[in-house]
């Protein structure tokens, strides 16, 4: 397999990855249109900031399995376009959590003191003591807007200078509040209160503009704001009016907008403090980053481990070996359900008994679900299928049943439409091979096989004599024969493991045998 670094990093990054196998080519600053004339090569690609991973670049991706991002944005990678074809987007959120909340609290102080204005002045020959009058942070309250990895790091280090510390975050839990010693607030409560503001969320839709002329004007006057973690949080022409205003006392921006930031509105406002986002820009952070966005690529591509994605459920390395073949289970099933289904679905249910219910059960999940769709949708992969059912407006339910199971593990996969509900379960024999075990609540022991032919039908005497003369009369040969009905003189079910493609003519002979209530051909 090979890997693009299509940014510069430590050389460690390559390393890992010839380590591991992978052959890899180190292409630092292609154009996109470069990059997209190349990208067809590679299974994976590993970047930092600056290549913008678009959705005409996925487009011209044939082979990319997965892009990692030494670093915690995404916003230059399409993680939708991604998604929709199948890649694996992973970020590394811890490698350099510690280096940018040092570089937040260093700005603060930088800021609290006026150390570069005092600075740029000292070394003009000035001695202006008088000039440069700050404010010490201790007793000081400090309200983060987002509390996640970075966030909860600033406070820990804010908590030691003797802050007092409000957080802003809708996914920060009353325990974990208490756990680092912070207050939870909302944001217009935050901003009421706060003496310092320090920005640490991702730039979503959700916190575009999120200090916007309304937001700022709700602050304490004389507030002092931080931005180490995206441009786009804060509305630039809003901040600079604020400043000149003095409803801020000053600001400290490690990110614009508009980056590289060599034409800000903000450049000349009063108390401003800038750096070319520094936030992740030390060596340890830079060495932290690219070894995990190596390690965590190389698992994937070699054992399925998947690691800070963010479009797909983890998977451990310890795991993914016990997932493998309940993996091609629950493909097989969903498959098995999806060729069945003729009709728009409404639902699709997932169970899970015995020793597979205590996995990590979402991969298969997803998984199951793609099997459901792929006949219907063939561009439908394990990544994109819960967006394609979401859009689609199909319910999908998961469940792990505690009950004990008749079989080591099972899973049985539920399609309902407008006319039905049918079910069919599996499990593996010797722990590697997928059996079919049950259709419709009836009892059949089948493997899965390229040839099949479903067949539903009134279990009436001569119906398998009549459609086995009808195959072996078009040359047609039976590999296998399984059976299976209800009670006798009901209904049952044949499936039939055959060597040759069965053609249209024939299946048309077959469904219009006496007694054949539904004919398919399935192909695995």
């Amino acid at each position: 397999m090979k890997i693009l670094i299509a940014d510069s990093m430590s050389p460690r990054a390559a390393e890992i990855f010839r380590e591991r196998g992978l052959t890899v080519d180190e292409r630092p600053g292609l154009a996109p249109k470069e990059l997209a004339q190349i990208v067809g090569g590679y299974d994976g690609i590993a970047v930092r900031s600056s290549t913008k991973i678009t959705a005409e670049v996925l487009e011209a991706a044939s082979n990319l399995k997965v892009v990692g991002r030494a670093g915690i944005g995404v916003d230059n990678i399409d993680v939708p376009a991604a998604t929709a074809r199948g890649v694996v987007v992973m970020n590394t959120p811890f490698g350099n959590s510690i280096t940018t909340a040092e570089h937040a609290i260093a700005m603060m102080l930088a800021l609290a003191r006026q150390i570069p204005e005092a600075d740029a002045s000292t070394r003009a020959g000035k001695w202006e003591k008088n000039r440069f009058m700050g404010v010490e942070v201790a007793n000081k309250t400090l309200g983060l807007i987002g509390c996640g990895n970075i966030g909860s790091v600033v406070a820990n280090r804010a908590q030691g200078l003797k802050m007092r510390v409000l957080a802003y975050d809708p996914f920060l839990s009353v325990d974990r509040a208490k756990e680092i010693g912070v207050e939870r607030v909302e944001l217009d409560e935050l901003l009421a209160r706060a003496d310092f503001i320090s920005l640490h969320t991702p730039l979503t839709d959700q916190t575009r503009n999120i200090l916007d002329a309304n937001a700022l004007a709700k602050t304490k006057k004389g507030v002092r704001i931080v931005n180490c973690a995206r441009g786009g949080l804060i509305v630039e022409d809003a901040l600079h009016a604020a400043l000149v205003a003095g409803q801020v006392a000053g600001a400290a921006l490690d990110v614009f907008a508009v980056e590289p930031a060599k034409d800000s509105v903000l450049f000349g406002a009063p108390n401003l403090v800038c750096t070319p986002h520094l936030g992740a820009a030390t060596v340890e952070a830079q060495e932290n980053v690219a070894l995990q966005v190596a390690e965590q690529m190389a698992d994937y591509l070699l054992t399925g481990a998947i690691t800070n994605s963010l479009n797909m459920p983890n998977v451990s390395a310890e795991d993914a070996p016990k997932l493998a073949p309940f993996l091609d289970l629950a493909e097989k099933l969903g498959s098995f359900a999806g060729q069945l289904t003729d009709t728009d679905i409404k639902a699709v249910s997932i169970e899970y008994e015995g020793a597979v219910a205590a996995l990590n059960i979402k991969p298969l999940t997803q998984v199951a679900l793609m099997g459901v769709l792929r006949p219907q949708l063939v561009s439908v992969n394990m990544v994109n299928a819960p967006v394609i059912a979401r859009e689609r407006g199909i319910e999908v339910a998961e469940v792990k049943h505690e009950r004990d199971s008749d079989y080591h593990s099972m899973i049985r996969i539920s399609v309902t439409t407008d006319q039905y509900t049918r079910s069919v379960t599996g499990t593996l024999f010797g722990g590697r091979h997928p059996r079919i075990v049950d259709i419709k609540g009836i009892e059949i022991d089948a493997a899965f096989a390229p040839h099949m032919l479903y067949i539903t039908n009134d279990d009436k005497p001569g119906f398998i004599g009549r459609l086995g003369t009808m195959l072996g009369e078009n040359r047609v040969n039976i590999a296998t024969f399984h059976l299976g009905r209800d009670k006798p003189g009901g209904s049952a079910i044949a499936l039939v493991q055959v060597d040759q493609p069965i053609s249209p003519a024939l299946m048309g002979q077959i469904a219009g045998v006496p007694g054949v209530v539904q004919a398919k051909v399935l192909g695995f």
